[in-house]
């Protein structure tokens, strides 16, 4: 599209090395860089009109507390809204509000020994971002092309969404037990699991991806099943982390839900 032909993306992703000799990935925009994404100054010549600015963030909150209902793609005129809202500080800071709280409602968690208090995270845009894939898409403007996300998951260079990161590991040294439910198939395991430990995260309990039975069902209704299923095996799920509401709602709910922010796409 044109707007991509002007748009100069510029990732800051740091790289420290781990005692396994992965490298860990984790997504950050450094104060320098960020003035390169700022509107005003990469397209100064299409700087969001007031009315737009206003009418996307209503858009936005509308997305965010799911009374904007099925949609398909971000409206045009929010295309760079949106764009400087997942690029610079407020999405930062948004998605670390909501990892705050979540920790905050952890410590009121008496977790036991029995290794049975768990927490369900959700994977994309939850744990990893897909942000360098949706700079070359659209930001969420263009229909989704399954295939060519598929090529960008088998790369395996999503990197940690940094306040998921640390909200990861704290529920770790609490005592909660971890599970990966995405929306992921199974014939990606391999590389999902590959980009997970690269990007800093380890030590899950499980992670459940899409199998043939899964196939064809809403997302609402599989991640349910599957937080079902967990029940019956006894464990107590006590927290639930993801960015689409179909994520948390259905049945066998966590006793609270976390939803991160999403502008670019929604999941029934």
């Amino acid at each position: 599209m044109a707007y991509a032909q002007n748009f100069i993306a510029v990732l800051f992703i740091s790289f420290t090395f781990v005692s396994t000799s992965f490298s860990q990935s984790i997504l950050g925009i450094s104060p320098q860089l960020l003035d390169l994404f700022a509107i005003n100054r990469v397209f100064r010549h299409r700087k969001i009109p007031k009315d737009n600015a206003l009418y996307c963030d209503s858009w936005r909150f509308t997305v965010e507390t799911n009374n904007a209902g099925l949609w398909s793609i971000i409206p045009e005129r929010c295309i760079s809204f949106v764009q400087e809202y997942t690029t610079g500080d407020r999405y930062s800071s948004d998605s670390a509000a909501v990892a705050d709280l979540s920790l905050a409602f952890a410590n009121t968690v008496k977790v036991s020994n029995d290794g049975m208090d768990a927490w369900v995270f959700d994977i994309d845009e939850t744990l990893l971002s897909n942000l360098p894939y949706y700079v070359e898409h659209g930001f969420g403007s263009q229909i989704f092309d399954e295939n060519a996300f598929d090529k960008w998951v088998n790369e395996a260079n999503a990197p940690a969404i940094p306040a998921s990161l640390k909200l990861y590991k704290e529920l770790q040294q609490r005592g909660f037990t971890i599970f990966l439910l995405t929306g992921r198939s199974e014939y990606q395991r391999n590389n999902t699991e590959k980009n997970m430990v690269h990007a800093g995260y380890s030590n899950w309990e499980r992670l459940i991806l899409r199998g043939p039975s899964d196939k064809g069902k809403l997302a609402t209704q599989y991640k349910s099943e599957k937080r079902k299923e967990l029940e019956d095996e006894g464990y107590r799920i006590r927290g639930n982390s993801g960015d689409q509401w179909s994520d948390l709602m259905g049945f066998a709910v966590a006793q609270r839900s976390f939803k991160l922010p999403n502008p670019m796409y929604y999941i029934a």
